[in-house]
């Protein structure tokens, strides 16, 4: 190796604190100890690579199959002498470390010809096709990799509905965001036959950092190398929130990993690291009043619902929700939908219709909403409790949504609420107080529908803390 190649090869080491080079320096020696040795003696030691099937080897539980082909097509792509790259099979450790290098502490320049061979072993553009089938892979194995190293964090494929087609869901979401040179998006079977060159995407692995975070929890996790050192960001740390109240209790959530993923990631930084069920139809009970019951005065909160046709969606509410006939909340709100596609709505400025709660007034609407207007809410729930509608002709002026639900007026299948971040002092959680104790608004509108008192039915289950939901 020529001294520039060699000062190429020690700057990127650099990069890494020692006990970081000794943790990759250990992984290359078990994935090359098991590659057996390659190379000239010609009187010095055997250069150590490192194999295909090695790789395979050595990943072949904690990844999928083709993701592991595309880490190893990314470490032969790097070129260490100017001449043509992938003469060889083997990888060296100068492209191990390069490899690692580029994609955990390099920008998109640094990223992007690893990408590209990822993307397809070919060089020049790739067609939309082969980024979606990389997006979709990439994701695919995030969830894959996270949960065989039980890193889910109280989540699980079992108490989520199912990530297939989440995953085609985010990567659709994150393909939309690919521009052409021009500026303008492919859209539909167009995207899938464009051309897209270097320049574009790595316009768009800078615009979307769901990629790089991906590639680094599968370069983490699946080689397990570099997972339990401090430099970790919270983009990593933060990626699936702590799971608090659905253990042991049955329910699958309206949630798939994928979309948990997504929503968690547009959310305020402080909340992203727990979400706490509060409320699910499926366990508590068709009825407004219990629904009002178990999320007044729990902090922020998610709400997603399901309709009759199948189609999910929700929002996020940034305050307390208080029953009162006053639009609450803030510009942190949003709106979201999570099937048949993945995307979320953001404040527009127009209005500050946030976020609405009231129950059993008779100059006011009774029910929840988000964004719109009276009779006119990007989400509404009604106090009768089933019915429900998104009007959107032809966007929310709140969130800029569109009708999230597949009709303008739906019939609620399922609903849940999640709160997000700590749960308030005030929520009493650990106090066996009924909300009615915490909440005079919430004894005010029971006496008012005739439930004077008779208010056990909305004590809060005394739940175990359970921190360790793996």
């Amino acid at each position: 190796m020529g001294n520039a190649e060699s000062n190429a090869y020690q700057n990127h080491l650099s990069r890494f604190l020692p006990e970081e080079q000794s943790d990759i320096d250990g992984i290359f020696d078990t994935l090359s100890g098991s590659s057996g040795s390659a190379g000239a003696k010609n009187g010095k030691a055997t250069k150590k690579t490192v194999t295909l099937a090695a790789l395979q080897a050595y990943t072949r539980e904690p990844l999928p199959e083709q993701m592991t082909v595309r880490l190893y097509n990314g470490m032969k792509s790097i070129d260490l002498t100017g001449k043509s790259s992938g003469l060889s099979e083997q990888i060296t450790k100068e492209q191990f470390v390069i490899f690692m290098s580029n994609l955990l502490k390099g920008n998109a320049d640094e990223k992007i010809t690893i990408i590209m061979r990822m993307i397809s072993k070919a060089e020049g553009p790739v067609k939309g096709k082969h980024i979606q089938e990389f997006t979709e892979d990439l994701i695919m194995s995030v969830v894959h990799v996270l949960s065989y190293r039980k890193e889910l964090k109280g989540w699980n494929l079992e108490n989520t509905r199912d990530s297939a087609s989440g995953v085609k869901a985010l990567a659709s979401q994150l393909l939309s965001e690919l521009k052409l040179a021009d500026g303008t998006k492919s859209v539909g079977p167009q995207l899938m036959e464009t051309n897209f060159h270097q320049s574009v995407i790595e316009d768009w692995v800078y615009r979307v950092p769901q990629i790089s975070i991906f590639l680094s929890v599968i370069i983490r996790q699946g080689l397990h190398v570099l997972h339990s050192l401090p430099d970790q960001t919270k983009d990593i740390l933060n990626l699936v929130p702590g799971c608090k109240g659905i253990k042991g209790r049955g329910l699958v959530s309206l949630f798939d990993i994928p979309s948990i993923m997504y929503i968690n990631s547009h959310l305020p930084a402080e909340l992203q690291h727990k979400w706490q069920l509060l409320f699910s139809s499926r366990l508590h009970g068709e009825s407004f009043s219990q629904l009002c019951g178990h999320i007044v005065n729990k902090g922020p909160c998610i709400v997603i619902l399901k309709d009759l046709d199948g189609y999910i969606f929700g929002g996020f509410a940034s305050h307390s929700w208080e029953v009162k006939p006053q639009f609450q909340g803030d510009n942190r709100c949003l709106l979201f939908s999570v099937f048949p596609s993945l995307a979320v709505y953001t404040y527009t400025g127009y209005n500050d219709h946030y976020m609405y709660l009231n129950h059993g007034q008779q100059t006011m609407p009774n029910g929840l909403g988000m964004g719109g207007q009276h009779g006119y809410f990007g989400l509404w729930i009604d106090s009768d409790y089933g019915k429900g509608h998104s009007k959107a002709k032809p966007r929310c002026t709140t969130y800029n949504s569109p009708q999230l639900s597949a009709k303008e007026d739906f019939t609620l299948d399922a609903m849940e609420v999640w709160a997000v971040g700590d749960l308030p002092e005030s929520a009493g959680t650990k106090s066996k107080k009924s909300i009615l104790d915490v909440d005079p608004e919430a004894q005010a509108l029971l006496e008012m529908t005739g439930k004077s008192r008779q208010s056990e039915g909305l004590r809060e289950p005394i739940e175990e803390e359970d921190d360790d939901d793996n």
